[in-house]
Order: structure tokens, then sequence, then C-alpha cells
């Protein structure tokens, strides 16, 4: 079982950045994939961006690619996502998410959720 605690939403310009974390609980975080997914009110949830145990192999939406990094640190069970040169559009709920098996944009790939964060960027 693997509990994820998202931090670091708020409100930003358009332009501005912001820097999400999710820690992950228990001493197996370096076999997880993780990924960052979002949801807008009314919309279907997207998928963002997704990074490999070692955090070599990554994948990203070609709505955020250029814009956002996704990174993981191993020894402090935590993953990244450096968000810059944020768009109104970029308005969600970011949650991240853990996989034992691929590196994947799919959400159904994905066993554990953690609660979300607020990001909101006025125009």
């Amino acid at each position: 079982q693997v509990q994820l605690v998202e931090s670091g939403g708020g409100l930003v310009q358009a332009g501005g950045s912001l820097r999400l974390s999710c820690v992950a609980s228990g001493r197996t975080f370096s076999t997880y994939v993780m990924g960052w997914f979002r949801q807008a009110p009314g919309k279907e949830r997207e998928s963002v961006a997704a990074i490999g145990w070692g955090g070599i192999s990554k994948h990203y939406a070609d709505s955020v690619k250029g814009r956002f990094t996704i990174s993981r640190d191993n020894a402090k069970n935590t993953v990244y996502l450096q968000m810059n040169s944020l768009k109104p559009e970029d308005t969600a709920v970011y949650v991240c998410a853990a996989n034992k098996y691929r590196t994947t944009m799919n959400s159904s790939a994905y066993d554990y959720w953690g609660q979300g964060t607020q990001v909101t960027v006025s125009s």
C-alpha cells in the first residue's frame, strides 16, 4: 500500500511558475512508476506526465511539453512537477499516482492516487 500526499498548488498569474511535490509513504518508492494527472471542473481527467523508476524515462502530454518537467528523488520518496509558463488552461486539481509496472500516461494502469492539490492560473 502506498499513500500519496501532494502539495505546492496555489494561485499564480499567467506566465508564472509553481512546483508541485508528491510524497509517498513506505520504503519501496523507488519501485513505483509515478505519474501526474489533472482534472478541471467539467472536464475529464487528463494525463500530464509520467516518470520511470530510475527517473530516466519520462513522458509528457503535448499540452505541457517544454513547459513542465517531472522529476523524482527516491531518497526523499518524492516526485516533483515543475510548471513554468503557466496558462489559464492549466487550472485544475493536480493529482499524483503510482503504479508498479509501466511508465505510461494511461491512468488505468495506476493503482494508488493522492487527494490532489489545486492549481489556479489567472489571466
